[in-house]
């Protein structure tokens, strides 16, 4: 689900042509530019990955922030929990779902498996674009209905179907698609109409649907089964892209290195071996999820008390910290995955300054798990592979 550091996007979605496949053939880009209105914001970073991670707490943080919730579902109604995306919602890309297609602004987010958006069917989702299944000549009903129940009590449900998905040119045939019929208020102001998840198919609302990677495997529509993704920096511009079937090699520096990715939970899980910030080490081996849909870096509460430390942090008691705005002194953060090291520099330790305070980075929220978001990611480029599967990571390009 979607937290992420830098600005709302709106892509423009082209066929890429300084791409690499990997190792050659068919791939796409996805272009994300930059929002300059968005403010980011601690608490609701936090209080959305707790309300979307929330079956994973395993210490409820003592002051729970507005949106989250500790309680957790049961996945026999095809329900999962996750917050909404009102706050904090920045990358987005255009993909044109049936025939003649219909322009979506979609969130690309690997923490999650759905592919679902606003419709016709939805009466309060006026705010946003919505798709008519009635315009589509494509689209064929399926009959099944389908529940996401969110952290902070609100609600999205429909009904599934398929059609097909346009991603750049490259055309998913019979996609399975969830309709949104019903969604809660607070939706109102989200900037996005829906979510293209990139996790695997094991977390899906309703089980056994294939995602749409699943479907641009095996389909042929893209030569590997990875992706690429860069996520800009606000400072230097935001925006980003997502590259299906290849990665972008002038987006990072060096060499890509290989970490191994555990599937076990539907997501994209690594094992981090040790924590320093700069040579001081400050925890050892725990682990953590690879995801686009998280802003900060979330740690487990022991850890991130840890890393609170070594920069002199103060809790606020809600998931998030105080820290230093003068980082003239500090050391990056490095992480160390499959004996190789990746930094989270300096620069990157403020989420946001308001009036003199500054807001850290990182923070927790009671998970058994860290939660590597956007943070680490626009720090440093990910070709993920879905079919080893893996995770290659290189610093990103100065």
């Amino acid at each position: 689900m979607k937290l992420t550091l830098v600005s709302s996007c709106i892509a423009l979605v082209v066929m890429a042509l300084t791409v690499e496949a990997a190792p050659s053939g068919k791939k796409l880009l996805v272009t994300l530019e930059r929002n300059s209105k968005y403010q980011p914001n601690a608490q609701r970073a936090v209080a959305k990955a707790v309300a979307k991670y929330s079956k994973h707490i395993i210490k409820p943080l003592k002051t729970i922030p507005a949106g989250a919730t500790t309680e957790s579902t049961t996945d026999a109604t095809g329900t999962i929990p996750v917050t909404d995306y009102e706050y904090d919602v920045e990358y987005y890309g255009t993909v044109n779902v049936g025939t003649p297609g219909q322009g979506l602004k979609i969130n690309f987010d690997t923490g999650s498996s759905d592919f679902w958006f606003a419709s016709t069917l939805c009466s309060t989702c006026t705010t946003h674009t919505r798709f008519d299944s009635t315009k589509s000549s494509t689209y064929v009903a399926d009959g099944r209905t389908w529940s996401i129940a969110y952290g902070d009590g609100s609600t999205a449900s429909g009904v599934l179907g398929t059609d097909t998905v346009n991603l750049g040119g490259l055309a998913i045939k019979n996609q399975t698609i969830n309709l949104a019929k019903k969604e809660s208020s607070s939706f109102a102001s989200d900037p996005i109409d829906g979510i293209l998840g990139l996790g695997f198919d094991t977390i899906t609302t309703v089980r056994g649907i294939k995602t749409p990677m699943d479907n641009l495997i095996s389909q042929g529509l893209i030569s590997s089964p990875v992706f690429g993704v860069y996520l800009g920096k606000q400072s230097e511009g935001g925006g980003g892209e997502y590259i299906f079937g290849g990665y972008d090699s002038t987006k990072y520096t060096g060499s890509l290195k290989t970490v191994p990715v555990s599937k076990a939970q539907g997501y994209w899980g690594v094992t981090v071996s040790s924590l320093k910030v700069g040579t001081t080490s400050v925890a050892a081996s725990f682990s953590g999820i690879l995801d686009t849909g998280t802003t900060l870096l979330l740690f487990t509460n022991s850890v991130a008390a840890k890393v609170a430390a070594a920069y002199g942090a103060r809790d606020n008691g809600d998931g998030t910290y105080i820290i230093n705005c003068d980082t003239s002194g500090f050391n990056p953060l490095v992480f160390t995955m499959n004996g190789n090291t990746f930094e989270v520099p300096v620069d990157s330790l403020i989420l946001t300054k308001i009036g003199s305070t500054c807001f850290a980075s990182f923070g927790y929220g009671g998970l058994s798990f860290a939660i590597l978001g956007d943070v680490f990611l626009k720090n440093n480029y990910v070709v993920f592979n879905q079919a080893v599967p893996q995770a290659q990571i290189a610093p990103i390009a100065a």
